[in-house]
């Protein structure tokens, strides 16, 4: 009886040692966590809730209705405007260039409007900076909005070390842009020169990769 039930206990330790192997098979080994919502796996950085496919660039795709209702730092804006073409846009840098969004078709166009004493405009900029090394100027132009004093904003990108164009704005803005309310908001504008989208709210190099690559709602 006693060797009976050894080995009825042997059997059944044997039996949770292969659930619990089973288990640690599905879920594998993490080597650090990875940012909330993202694929760990691959080259991907897109929401993990979108069904995704491989471009001719490598990226990943999805759809743009998932990609918004995974977000969790933004939301959509301006959604009456998306789909039609963009106003002529004509902006100064801090610098003193001249820059026109008639003259940008052809490559994808990202128009942010933010400011140096907003939180989450400056939690933004080192996702734009990383953006700005990995995606060169003749596939994506980024401008950057704000009102305020161009030699306060010059001082502000030198000790910030921004690499993407920062541009002035005291003037009337054409429709939609000047209902802009509230800061970081974005405009997405495809190469077409129409506007794809907007946001409200700070992102993240990845929303922002994926919502230019995404396709329609």
């Amino acid at each position: 009886m006693a060797i009976q039930g050894r080995c009825k206990r042997l059997v059944l330790v044997g039996l949770i040692c292969a659930l619990v192997f089973a288990a640690t098979a599905s879920v594998g080994c993490r080597k650090k966590p990875a940012p909330e919502g993202t694929v760990e796996s691959g080259t991907s950085s897109l929401p993990a809730e979108q069904p995704t496919s491989v471009t001719l660039l490598g990226e990943a795709k999805g759809s743009l209705n998932e990609i918004l209702k995974a977000a969790k730092t933004w939301g959509p804006a301006f959604e009456s405007a998306w789909g039609k073409p963009v106003p002529e846009l004509s902006l100064v840098d801090i610098d003193g260039k001249e820059h026109r969004l008639s003259k940008c078709r052809g490559k994808d166009v990202l128009v942010i409007f933010w400011a140096t004493w907003c939180g989450p405009c400056r939690m933004e900029i080192p996702e734009l900076i990383e953006l700005r090394n990995t995606v060169g100027p003749n596939k994506l132009v980024i401008l950057a909005i704000s009102k305020e004093d161009a030699s306060l904003l010059r001082s502000f990108v030198a000790q910030n070390q921004i690499n993407y164009t920062v541009c002035t704005s005291s003037g009337a803005l054409p429709s939609p842009f000047d209902q802009v309310e509230y800061v970081p908001t974005s405009f997405f504008i495809d190469p077409k020169g129409k506007i794809k989208l907007a946001t409200e709210g700070k992102l993240s190099v990845s929303d922002i990769k994926a919502l230019l690559l995404a396709g329609s709602t």
